[in-house]
């Protein structure tokens, strides 16, 4: 899904909502083993906009909730929540702690936008169960699976939601608005 892969462009995209001198923090799983390269990847294209990046850990929803906790103590002025297997299953938390603490968040697939989010951007998961479709076809049309190629993602979705933006007080620029895929009223 090129999830991890996606997380510098994440921080790109959530810089255009926030002031630059504001903190960007990245919500991580320490059990993810992209964790280490979505930090490092992250970090540099931090230090090249000139933004200063914190980087929290969470395993559990309890360590969900201490680390938006710390986002007051950090002066965050958003969030990134690293693609994780488990952020996914938190999304009801995730969105909720959002709108609680006044914090814009970005997330790796589009259903944290509909869901209330205020901004995804990542591969198209009906995209990538289209292309697992067309693949169990050739296989049970007696393609052998070691044959066929290994394939990306090649649909992306930046979803925005124009609710929990006005709810947060964010203008979203009008850049970023052309090039969403779908903007939630």
């Amino acid at each position: 899904m090129l999830s991890s892969e996606l997380t510098a462009k994440r921080l790109e995209l959530i810089s255009e909502l926030v002031p630059l001198n504001r903190s960007i923090v990245l919500l991580v799983n320490p059990a993810n083993p992209n964790t280490e390269r979505a930090i490092r990847d992250v970090q540099n294209t931090a230090h090249t906009k000139g933004t200063v990046l914190s980087v929290l850990k969470a395993l559990s929803d309890i360590e969900i909730e201490s680390a938006f906790t710390a986002l007051a103590e950090l002066h965050a002025g958003a969030l990134i929540v690293q693609s994780d297997a488990f952020f996914a299953t938190q999304r009801d938390q995730l969105v909720a702690l959002a709108e609680r603490h006044a914090i814009p968040v970005i997330y790796h697939f589009r259903e944290f936008a509909a869901f209330g989010g205020l901004i995804s951007y990542g591969a198209s998961i009906n995209g990538a169960f289209h292309q697992l479709g067309v693949y169990v076809g050739r296989i049970l049309g007696g393609a052998k699976p070691a044959d066929l190629p290994v394939e990306q993602p090649i649909k992306f979705e930046l979803v925005i939601n124009l609710k929990t933006a006005r709810a947060l007080g964010l203008t979203i620029p009008q850049s970023l608005l052309q090039r969403a895929d779908e903007v939630i009223e």
